[in-house]
């Protein structure tokens, strides 16, 4: 049967496939990714990086002049390499071993279960509205928060208190249980085949805590250290890659989402304890180059001009950040600050991950994409306008002196 919004984007594995990737190109992408630092500048608009590195992309890209070919298999595989590394920096950025998150996880975990659930509420009516039979998806999306995104923000702006670890605490619940769940609902066909390899990634991530932690308790992991910062070997970033692609590799052999296997590696780090000394060469390593590949890479592969021939998808987009901010107020009524409900409402993994995998299994429909990144974009404005707010209320106002 005709989708209502036009038919699903299947693609000839050579269309638009344009010249192969050169240095020059790579060079370009390296040099159009600096727009994401340069549109984050200003501390107090608290704009995320990523935001400017995926709009240089659509410039660039399929929706504007056309130079980046996001389906150049050598520029697919960088984009997929710097997505597992985005993913696995996301996942160490969630508190699992911060104790006081940990008291605060009765809380979080309620509220993070009353957002699930009106979300589903909420994601169904609007696929229901759209004629898209996307609920399952968009029940994920705005159930979501991104602990990458809303942990640095509450680091800036200084938050503290009870309240601010109950924010913590339900984003890291949200966060994980949103990556768990998307492979499962993106393709309802293969949630078996999917939930089966979710279960090899997670147990291989498993695997991997208890050797982390065998090698951390053992004090073999501090002689490697040592070893490695005398010789300038790098022994410890070598293997939490070869840990990572590892894991990649036993997700792409069991059809789930490189996305699940990064983030779960980056759980299992984090249960453990990230060397601060791996942390800032993973930081390079992601911020410097694969990050920024990635985002440019996505933005070159969304085709604004979709909204052109499908203009009710831009309200689908609206809908969907206007419906994860609602729903992630709601719990004001359990106590929380409105401030922190529109910060929990900041999403950015998981619909980059929506898109991503939606486009490589063909589920979404033409400009879809782009509205999931939309409705995303609405969450980041909401959380930055919220965190700017929350800042002012604590500046003290100067008083006129006598």
């Amino acid at each position: 049967m005709r989708h209502p919004l036009g038919r699903r984007e299947y693609r000839h594995p050579r269309e638009d496939r344009g010249p192969p990737v050169t240095f020059s190109t790579l060079a370009l992408v390296v040099a159009l990714g600096l727009f994401g630092p340069i549109l984050a500048l200003r501390k107090a608009w608290h704009i995320p990086v990523i935001l400017g590195e995926l709009v240089v992309g659509i410039i660039f890209g399929t929706t504007g002049f056309g130079v980046l070919h996001y389906s150049d298999p050598i520029f697919t595989f960088l984009a997929d390499m710097g997505f597992a590394v985005v993913m696995f920096v996301a996942g160490t950025h969630v508190p699992v071993r911060d104790p006081a998150v940990r008291s605060a996880l009765d809380s979080g975990v309620l509220r993070a279960v009353l957002v699930g659930l009106l979300a589903a509420a909420a994601g169904f009516g609007v696929a229901e509205w759209f004629g898209t039979g996307h609920g399952a998806i968009y029940a994920v999306l705005m159930a979501s928060s991104s602990a990458a995104l809303v942990l640095p923000i509450i680091d800036s702006v200084g938050l503290q208190g009870k309240p601010v670890l109950a924010l913590t605490a339900q984003v890291a619940v949200a966060d994980t249980a949103c990556v768990v769940a998307l492979p499962l609902v993106i393709d309802p066909g293969n949630a078996g085949r999917a939930a089966l390899g979710a279960l090899a990634v997670a147990g291989c991530a498993v695997v991997l805590y208890f050797l982390l932690r065998w090698l951390e308790g053992s004090g073999t992991r501090r002689r490697i250290h040592k070893v490695s910062e005398d010789r300038a070997f790098a022994l410890e970033l070598r293997g939490s890659l070869a840990i990572l692609f590892t894991l990649c590799a036993v997700a792409t052999q069991t059809h789930v989402s490189i996305m699940l296997a990064g983030f779960t590696a980056g759980l299992a780090v984090a249960a453990v304890g990230e060397p601060r000394r791996v942390a800032k060469q993973l930081f390079a390593i992601n911020d410097g180059f694969l990050g920024p590949l990635f985002f440019v890479w996505l933005g070159a592969r969304l085709n604004l001009r979709d909204f052109g021939t499908h203009p009710r998808l831009i309200l689908l987009g609206l809908a969907l950040g206007f419906g994860a901010v609602l729903v992630h107020l709601i719990p004001r009524l359990l106590g929380q600050p409105v401030g922190f409900g529109a910060l929990a409402a900041a999403q950015i993994g998981v619909p980059v991950a929506a898109v991503t995998v939606g486009t490589q299994l063909h589920v979404l429909v033409p400009g879809e994409a782009a509205a999931l990144m939309l409705g995303a974009l609405g969450t980041i404005a909401t959380a930055a306008a919220a965190a700017s707010w929350l800042a002012a209320k604590r500046t003290p106002t100067p008083t006129a002196s006598p």
